[in-house]
C-alpha cells in the first residue's frame, strides 16, 4: 500500500512540475517580447516577468541562497515522505504539492538565474506569479489546515467520545 502511495505521489509531482515547465515555455514563446494576454478581463492577465528574488522580488540577487535552501528543503521533504515518516495522508499530499512547486522554481533558478512568472492579477496590486508558486502556496495552505484539523479539531472530537 505504501509503495502505491509513493508511486502516485511521484506521478503527481512529475505532472505538476511538467505543467509548470510547459506554462513557462509557452510564456517565453508567446509573451517574452512584451505581449500581454487578457485571460479574464479586469481579473487576470498573462505577462512575462523575470523574478530574481522570492515573493514580490524580495532579496533579489541571492540566487545561490535560494538554490541551496530550496534544494535542502525539497530533499528533506522528499526523504520525509518516502521514508514513511509522514503518518497523515492529507499532510503527505500537501507536502508533495509544495515539493513540486519548489522543484519547478528550482529548475528556473539553476538554469536561468531567475524564475519565470506570468500570472498577473489586475483587480488588485499583487505580485506576478507562476504555477510553481501556486503549488507552494496551495500546498502550504492545505498543510496548515491539516495541522489545525489534526492538532485541534480532531483532538476535540476524540475528547467527546
Amino acid at each position: 500500500m505504501k509503495l502505491k502511495k509513493h508511486i502516485w505521489c511521484s506521478v503527481m509531482i512529475i505532472l505538476i512540475v511538467a505543467f509548470d515547465r510547459l506554462t513557462k515555455y509557452l510564456t517565453v514563446t508567446y509573451l517574452k517580447g512584451g505581449r500581454v494576454i487578457t485571460f479574464i478581463p479586469k481579473v487576470v492577465q498573462f505577462r512575462y516577468a523575470e523574478n530574481t528574488g522570492m515573493a514580490f522580488s524580495m532579496l533579489s540577487g541571492a540566487r545561490w541562497i535560494f538554490i541551496s535552501l530550496t534544494a535542502v528543503i525539497c530533499l528533506g521533504a522528499l526523504w520525509y515522505l518516502f521514508s514513511n515518516r509522514c503518518q497523515s495522508l492529507w499532510a503527505y499530499w500537501s507536502i508533495g504539492v509544495i515539493v513540486s512547486g519548489g522543484i519547478g522554481n528550482l529548475i528556473d533558478r539553476v538554469f536561468l538565474s531567475y524564475v519565470i512568472d506570468f500570472i498577473e492579477p489586475v483587480f488588485v496590486d499583487f505580485a506576478i506569479f507562476n504555477i510553481a508558486d501556486s503549488a507552494v502556496t496551495l500546498g502550504a495552505i492545505s498543510l496548515v489546515i491539516n495541522v489545525i484539523y489534526e492538532g485541534f479539531i480532531k483532538k476535540e472530537d476524540n475528547k467527546d467520545a
